[in-house]
């Protein structure tokens, strides 16, 4: 590893994602919730501060994510917060902007994501979470984390207003599915970075399904109405609260695998013989 112009090393010292608790999955629904919410609610005010605040929110928080040497909570999540609202409205811009049907845009999202996948496999020889111990990974990593929550964005609004489900049907059915993974390792031996990387994209979805059931009207899909703003604000205090508590806690930093769909410690050979990193 080389040094920097400040002397420090490029590469990461650590893992730089946390460990795959249920405290994990909480707060990674939290966040895509309030992603979309904070996305409706700052495009309701105005489209062009909203997008500059996402953008700004989004490279800020990358940027502060990428100086760090290891794992972070406070960082990490403030990071997966930022692009689950930048996500969504890149999401939402194709449909709104362009005109384009949230059927294409699932499609086009689906396939982006999956070429990242390929080319991060190619590259890397694994797909764990338990491997982003380098720069090149990590900036794979997030780029993967990014197309899925605008992957995830366009397949709820797919359901819930395309296919005329409404908000709390589809929540309800993303639910259902993203128990199909781990039910899946479990009983049928499904390999467990699929079975993650699958839970992941469907937290999007299912997230952005009760957010947008409790913020929308009785009119727009059958919400709640308590408004997009109280939505993210009330969110954002809960992520807050539970991203303090790992701080202090540190129940969320990485030792060992866990395999899991919800540790992803395994991985299939590599191209040309690549043995995946299972260290961690």
């Amino acid at each position: 590893m080389r040094p920097d112009s400040r002397g420090s090393l490029r590469e990461p010292l650590a893992a730089k994602v946390p460990e795959i608790t249920v405290l994990f999955w909480v707060i990674k629904v939290l966040t895509t919730g309030m992603g979309e919410a904070a996305s409706d609610y700052l495009g309701g005010v105005n489209l062009v501060l909203a997008g500059a605040l996402g953008i700004l929110g989004f490279s800020f928080a990358l940027w502060l994510q990428f100086r760090v040497r290891r794992y972070v909570a406070g960082l990490y999540w403030f990071a997966v917060a930022m692009v689950a609202v930048f996500g969504t409205m890149a999401a939402d811009g194709l449909h709104v902007a362009l005109g384009i049907p949230y059927v294409a845009t699932t499609l086009f999202y689906a396939l982006a994501t999956a070429v990242v996948f390929w080319l991060w496999w190619r590259s890397e020889g694994t797909l764990s979470i338990h491997s982003i111990r380098s720069r090149r990974r990590e900036t794979y990593y997030w780029i993967t984390v990014f197309l899925t929550f605008a992957l995830g964005t366009a397949a709820g609004d797919l359901t819930a207003t395309s296919l005329n489900l409404g908000f709390f049907t589809s929540g309800l059915i993303f639910a259902a599915i993203i128990a199909l993974p781990a039910i899946a390792w479990w009983r049928f031996r499904l390999n467990p970075v699929i079975a993650f990387w699958f839970a992941y994209v469907i937290t999007r979805p299912l997230g952005a399904s009760f957010a947008d059931w409790f913020g929308k009207p009785d009119s727009f899909g059958g919400g709640l109405g308590f408004g997009d703003g109280t939505v993210t604000g009330l969110a954002a205090l809960v992520i807050a609260a539970l991203v303090a508590y790992l701080s202090v806690a540190r129940t969320d930093i990485q030792t060992t695998s866990a395999e899991s769909p919800y540790g992803a410690a395994l991985d299939p050979p590599g191209p040309g013989g690549i043995v995946p990193d299972r260290r961690n």
